[in-house]
């Protein structure tokens, strides 16, 4: 082993924790589930993917490695620190980098945000936006929004790139302007996951990008077992943005799962 490599591997190993093997669980439930075969369908060689499997080490690291490899700086960690005290999950590193990569890639001069939290996510889109983009981000939560807001500060964003909306995401989605936004990014409650799709499809225009964070659920929206009505909802979700005509659907493995489509 070249002594680089060797470095490269044990940095990578510091980053991520020991987990144990992991396996695609087989699934119990009668009938397929997000499209993947249950105990009654025929299993062909396309369906395979849908059979257990396992991840092994070698992968779980190159996962590790990816969602470390866009680095975070002074400000983005302190919204983390942040968002910690507050007891509030925030979007990987690898999912910033995406949403980052993904309102590049649009062009995005409006993105609506659904979910605030600290900033994280909100730093990531705003890197990747138009120098003179907006982002519209809703949360109801104001305090929450006072340190999005120091963050947005601390990386040196003008307070006029960012518009910042308390209150229930569904009470102020409907208020916003038709077709006026390049990207949605949706990080709020599960529960409305379905609602949020609707009101997206209404702001985005053609082209634009509807993004939903967290849809793997910690591997329970593939797990056969019993499930709270919320990952019920994520699973209707993925169905509905699959089958959708007006959508171009991928589900990037990152973070805990990052359901993107655009809107034809």
């Amino acid at each position: 082993m070249r002594p680089r490599q060797h470095l490269l591997d044990a940095q990578v190993h510091r980053m991520s924790p020991v987990l144990p093997p992991l396996l695609f669980p087989p699934f119990q439930t009668p009938g397929p589930i997000c499209g993947f075969p249950g105990p009654t369908d025929t299993v062909t060689p396309r369906q395979s993917r849908g059979q257990e499997r396992v991840i092994t080490g070698n992968r779980q690291t190159s996962w590790a490695f990816a969602d470390a490899y866009v680095a975070e700086d002074d400000a983005l960690r302190w919204a983390r620190d942040r968002a910690r005290d507050a007891g509030l999950r925030s979007v990987s590193p690898g999912t910033g980098a995406a949403l980052r990569l993904l309102a590049a890639t649009v062009d995005a001069k409006a993105v609506a945000e659904i979910g605030t939290g600290c900033g994280v996510s909100g730093i990531h889109l705003l890197h990747g936006m138009r120098p003179d983009g907006v982002l519209t981000t809703v949360d109801p939560e104001p305090e929450h929004q006072q340190f999005a807001r120091q963050a947005f500060r601390a990386c040196g964003f003008a307070s006029n790139r960012a518009r910042f909306i308390p209150g229930r995401a569904l009470d102020v989605l409907p208020r916003l302007a038709d077709a006026g936004y390049d990207l949605v990014f949706c990080d709020g409650d599960r529960l409305e996951v379905l609602d949020y799709l609707a009101e997206s499809l209404r702001l985005l225009r053609p082209g634009g990008l509807v993004v939903f964070e967290g849809v793997l659920a910690n591997g329970r929206t593939v797990d056969s077992g019993p499930q709270p009505t919320e990952v019920l909802r994520l699973r209707e979700l993925l169905r509905t943005v699959r089958e959708s005509p007006d959508l171009v659907p991928s589900l990037l493995p990152v973070g805990d799962g990052l359901l993107c489509a655009v809107k034809r």
